[in-house]
């Protein structure tokens, strides 16, 4: 019986073409705002080409129709649909890991659903470089209506003309949260992101002026755009403003801004531990509707 053992295949994936576009996007509406991330890269897929959307999609199984997708960009993100059972998403998740190991790291984190996430790096840790940090617990949160706090009327969209602030105002949010700098240059891609997010009037900010001139107190972008839904990410409050009641009319802001112009469901994840964080975006509205993992490397 040992050959008929050996002759058992690992589950594969394969890698998607343009044509699997649409059917990948399907497999990514089954759950909106947990696929948002890799949905968003799709969408640019589908209008620019692969090419365009800065790295591959990867579809499960090997042949026939789609039952779960990963993109692998700048991060790598496992889409597996809630419907699919134990046994069949654990090789999704195999068949992914397959992908990567062969490819190598060239992600900056692994990101999504919790379990998907957790499980493609128990998959892919003893054969990738260490990670930087774990985040096991993000909860998953979102608004389908009005916020339930006044937005504050000084939040607006940022302008080229504010990148000289916001540029830096995004690299200390960046820092403060991930551990160190993200610029590299000021041509850098972390500086061309930013910049990519004013020019499509996804970045946020409330200025003040202090004795130095304007600053930014508050910010915060759209990080992921697709379909119907908007994945807030980068909120922030400058260190000497806190305290001050900033945040929540910030965040409605921010919302009410998003549902009016970009799309009618507004995301975002959190690590569990960042209790005021949870506070601030429960009181103005978001519920949790799942729970995300990070790997950071």
């Amino acid at each position: 019986m040992s050959w008929r053992r050996s002759a058992v295949r690992a589950p594969q994936a394969r890698a998607l073409g343009a044509g699997d576009v649409p059917e990948a996007l399907s497999v990514c509406a089954a759950d909106p705002v947990a696929s948002v991330l890799a949905a968003a890269r799709l969408e640019i897929a589908a209008a620019q080409g692969l090419a365009a959307a800065g790295g591959q999609a990867w579809g499960y199984p090997a042949t026939g129709p789609l039952e779960a997708v990963c993109w692998s960009g700048a991060n790598l993100v496992p889409v597996v649909p809630s419907g699919m059972s134990g046994t069949d998403a654990d090789d999704a998740v195999a068949a992914f890991a397959g992908m990567a190991r062969r490819q190598g790291r060239r992600s900056s984190s692994i990101v999504g659903e919790r379990r998907a996430a957790l499980k493609l790096w128990e998959h892919l840790e003893p054969v990738w470089p260490p990670a930087r940090e774990v985040r096991t617990d993000q909860p998953s949160l979102a608004i389908d209506r009005a916020p339930d706090v006044e937005p504050a009327p000084g939040v607006r969209r940022s302008t080229l003309d504010d990148l000289d602030l916001v540029l830096p105002a995004c690299v200390r949010m960046f820092t403060e949260e991930v551990g160190y700098s993200p610029v590299a240059s000021a041509g850098g891609a972390y500086a061309m992101r930013v910049r990519s997010l004013v020019a499509e009037g996804r970045s946020f900010v409330q200025m003040a002026h202090d004795d130095g001139g304007p600053v930014v107190v508050f910010k915060a972008e759209l990080g992921a755009v697709a379909g119907r839904v908007a994945q807030v990410q980068g909120v922030w409050v400058d260190p000497d403003y806190r305290g001050r009641g900033l945040a929540e009319p910030g965040v409605a802001a921010v919302v009410l801004a998003t549902r009016r112009d970009v799309a009618p469901v507004v995301s975002l994840y959190v690590n569990s531990y960042n209790a005021p964080a949870l506070s601030t975006y429960r009181r103005v509205g978001f519920e949790q509707v799942g729970t995300f993992a990070t790997v950071l490397f």
